[in-house]
């Protein structure tokens, strides 16, 4: 049976997804089989395992720091928010209901056998597991039904690391608060602190580091440094999401997101952050939409509730102008379902009903009570006029959407274009650079910008790199023996 780790932190943002990746990769390089596992996560970022089951992109992303294949035995509870209280839960890869928020907390307890079951599964396969908690471990009013901080820690008897994050100030109370409402069973599982985000020279940090000594005795397992990282950070996006800039930069290609209500699998489009002739805004602006040299309708969670906010907003009419004018549109999942003629929820998926599509693509949805979830391989065929240079661009990825859409000309291609617009299903069809330099050269040349060499990244290429920068830090900057000594190593 495998030895195990866990990492919390005082509250969301303290970055346990990143620290559990990069301390994942560091073993790995050491040479021990590893595997990473969360029990519960709230996440819209998904991702579908190569058996078609689907759980948080955290999670997938560890597993690829672990050169592990994502499996749902890493994350056997997924929660999506559909809006107002519910979530989709999704037990081992499944989806397997639709939950208001309270009677999802009656119940969660039934599911540890599940949890525990996966968690063997891996333990069985493995040396080391690294565990990922949630949120903060001392939202007391939470606590008797914890499954996810430490009363999984329990249940798997793990030792823990708890980081806070200096980055917004008070690291010293976020950690010694979390660490005083804990009754004293579980203080004695935390064998190390963890101050993560930190900006600048860490020796002015360090009297602050030995006068905590006369508050808390658990010793600091390390001082992390902020890092800007090109992975799959929810939060890192989700702070985009939380503003809504303008475009900043003269001469470069504009891509606007549009930021919907209930927007999923929003890392999609972080293979253009990889080139600075490239800006990528999230934006919900009439004025910015304008300025768009390519504008992208993402994923949604809500994909009727979206497609009415847009109507309300005036973002429907003024994105159907655009795209008559000449703009080039691009909708993937969700969004590629708004770019049609109509969307019918047969029975209430997700609201029952009819709403028409913004009627730039010729295909009509129907939402049914079957979940498509699969990867997805292939070659680029079909794309004609402005998107023909497409054709013959080889894609990997992954559908996860609840409705079937069914073209005028029952095209069964990847891609479907009209004119200026193109939809698809598959999340991650921009993870090909070749794929993404060649819509990004279409842009150029459509809208008359200057010609230039993108110097776009394949997103595997950037992981292995920032993994391995990640590892690097972490390997300067956490106490080793310290986190050896916890794991029993």
């Amino acid at each position: 049976m495998a030895r195990n780790l866990m990492i919390q932190g005082t509250m969301s943002g303290a970055g346990k997804s990143i620290l559990t990746a990069g301390i994942l990769r560091v073993l790995y390089q050491d040479g021990y089989k590893v595997a990473p596992f969360k029990s519960q996560n709230m996440a819209l970022n998904s991702y579908v395992t190569i058996d078609g089951k689907e759980i948080g992109r955290a999670q997938a992303l560890q597993a690829f720091a672990s050169h592990k294949k994502p499996s749902a035995d890493m994350n056997p509870i997924l929660l999506k928010p559909m809006g107002d209280t519910r979530s989709q839960v999704i037990v081992a890869g499944k989806p397997v209901s639709n939950m208001r928020a309270a009677d999802y907390f009656k119940i969660k307890k039934d599911f540890i056998p599940d949890i525990l079951k996966a968690y063997d599964r891996l333990a069985d396969e493995n040396d080391i597991i690294v565990i990922e908690g949630a949120g903060s471990p001392v939202e007391i009013n939470l606590r008797a039904n914890d499954i996810v901080n430490m009363g999984l820690a329990e249940l798997v008897d793990a030792p823990v690391l708890l980081a806070g994050n200096i980055d917004p100030g008070g690291v010293f109370a976020q950690l010694l608060g979390t660490v005083s409402l804990m009754p004293q069973k579980e203080r004695d599982r935390i064998k190390g602190l963890i101050i993560n985000k930190f900006r600048g020279d860490v020796k002015l940090l360090e009297p602050g580091l030995e006068m905590f000594k006369a508050y808390c005795d658990i010793p600091f397992a390390g001082v992390v440094p902020f890092v800007k990282l090109m992975l799959d950070e929810e939060d890192s996006v989700s702070e985009r999401l939380k503003s809504s800039p303008g475009f900043m930069g003269d001469g470069k290609v504009r891509i606007a997101v549009v930021r919907l209500p209930y927007i999923s699998n929003y890392t999609d489009f972080s293979i253009f952050d990889s080139d600075p002739e490239i800006e990528v805004i999230y934006t919900d602006s009439e004025e910015a939409l304008c300025q768009a040299d390519l504008i992208i309708l993402p994923g949604t969670k809500n994909t009727m509730g979206d497609l009415r906010w847009l109507k309300e907003t005036g973002l429907f009419s003024r994105i159907r102008n655009l795209a008559h004018e000449g703009r080039i549109v691009v909708g993937i999942c969700g969004g590629y379902q708004m770019l049609g003629m109509s969307i019918y929820d047969e029975l209430g998926a997700e609201k029952k009903g009819l709403e028409e599509g913004l009627s730039l693509l010729p295909v009509s949805t129907v939402f049914k009570s079957e979940k498509t979830l699969k990867q997805v391989e292939g070659v680029v065929k079909g794309a004609d006029g402005i998107f023909d240079s497409l054709n013959g661009c080889q894609i990997e990825g992954y559908e996860i959407h609840m409705g079937s859409s069914m073209a005028c000309s029952d095209n069964k291609n990847l891609v479907v274009t009209k004119g200026n617009v193109l939809g698809s299903y598959v999340h991650g069809i921009f993870d090909s650079k070749d794929f993404a330099k060649r819509l990004v050269d279409i842009v150029c040349e459509h809208r008359k910008l200057p010609k230039r060499d993108f110097k776009l990244e394949s997103k595997n290429d950037i992981q292995e790199k920032e993994l391995d920068k990640l590892a690097d830090t972490l390997r300067q900057s956490l106490d080793w023996k310290l986190i050896y000594d916890a794991i029993g190593l």
